[in-house]
């Protein structure tokens, strides 16, 4: 690649900087409305650990109870059918359908609680990443100027 061409793909891209989208960044409001925060969503790690924390604990409350709910209306269900009650059958039919939806809620929580924890690690090593590969890139730079003689 030419060097005029590189000088001239490089002030393209300073001239489009201002007009692409820019991530992790709202607008500034053009009300000007007295406020130096911009937008209202605002997450930071102890918001996301304490989500995972709630998570994993209901994961486990959860877990314990619902057996011992699943377990007392099988019981019952076949005392009622054993006795002759249609009630017996019906019974038996809503335990079936709370383990399923115990375990769609179990399964919900524990994705969540391993989701926001592995989230976590990923991202501490993204930001590494990321700081490595800017840095190297500021120095290519750099190296490029000094060989053109700026």
């Amino acid at each position: 690649m030419a060097w005029d061409e590189w000088e001239r793909l490089k002030a393209e891209a300073a001239d489009h900087r201002s007009t692409r989208m820019q991530l992790n960044q709202v607008p500034p409001e053009p009300s000007g409305g007295g406020s130096s925060q911009q937008g209202d969503l605002a997450v930071n790690q102890t918001d996301l650990a304490a989500i995972g924390d709630a998570a994993f604990e209901l994961h486990q409350d959860f877990g314990r109870v619902s057996g011992h709910a699943r377990a007392a209306s099988q019981k019952a269900a076949g005392g009622l059918k054993t006795q002759g009650f249609a009630l017996g059958g019906a019974l038996d039919h809503v335990a079936s359908r709370w383990i399923d939806q115990s375990r769609s809620l179990l399964d919900a929580t524990a994705h969540i609680s391993n989701h926001l924890d592995f989230t976590k690690g990923a991202h501490a090593g993204d930001e590494v990443h990321i700081s490595g590969t800017i840095s190297s890139i500021a120095t290519l730079d750099a190296g490029f100027n000094e060989r053109k003689g700026a």
